[in-house]
């Protein structure tokens, strides 16, 4: 198969697999999905949502978070990791919601870029759920399966999106990075298969005997 064959069959078979694509971190809007994913970063969605109605119940918008002092923030979310970081850029991006944006999460990513923790893959996670704006967030299921299925040369997630943009249709987009996410967390895992075991891997390279690395 070539790289666009092996694209179509993927897309094709993923909507099978995953015909809703409900988002995995548990959120009420907008500003709870952009606070939800900046936790996710090394971290799981499910410790994710094990910690977030916590931070809820303490604050679920802007103008409340903005007035709680990021020490407080911390102590919630340490579960989540990076615990100093994450709750120093949710105070942050909250006032500047409130100084920039007046409380409402902006819409651009040059936008979203310019706030405190927030960086592209997050940025497009809020564009692409809340929005609608066509975006394919590159997390490190993503990475690691288009790898494996030699849909990227890329060492770097940012090659791998540019390149798995230029395979896909762009209407499909912003399903196709939720139902990659969960094929890579169910069946193409880090551990569970190393390129040769799930079906995805063994229907497009059935004469596949070494294990891929995959690159960072």
């Amino acid at each position: 198969m070539t790289r666009l064959e092996r694209a179509a069959f993927i897309n094709r078979r993923l909507a099978e697999l995953y015909p809703e694509t409900p988002i995995p971190l548990d959120h009420r809007d907008a500003y709870t999905l952009l606070v939800a994913v900046l936790l996710s970063a090394q971290c799981t969605d499910k410790r994710v949502n094990l910690v977030t109605p916590h931070l809820w119940a303490l604050a679920n918008n802007p103008a409340d978070m903005a007035r709680v002092p990021a020490d407080k923030i911390q102590a919630i979310i340490r579960p989540c990791g990076l615990a100093p970081q994450k709750a120093k850029a949710i105070a942050g991006l909250s006032r500047l919601l409130l100084e920039r944006h007046g409380g409402a999460v902006p819409r651009t990513f040059e936008e979203l870029e310019a706030l405190p923790g927030v960086g592209h893959k997050t940025a497009s996670v809020v564009m692409s759920q809340v929005f609608g704006v066509p975006a394919f967030p590159v997390d490190t299921h993503i990475h690691r399966l288009a790898q494996r299925w030699k849909l990227t040369d890329g060492r770097n997630v940012e090659q791998t999106e540019r390149d798995l943009k230029q395979l896909f249709p762009e209407e499909h987009w912003n399903q196709l990075h939720l139902r990659m996410i969960y094929y890579g967390r169910e069946h193409c895992t880090a551990r569970g298969c190393d390129g040769t075991v799930c079906e995805i891997c063994r229907t497009l390279f059935p004469g596949r005997k070494r294990p891929v690395q995959t690159a960072k």
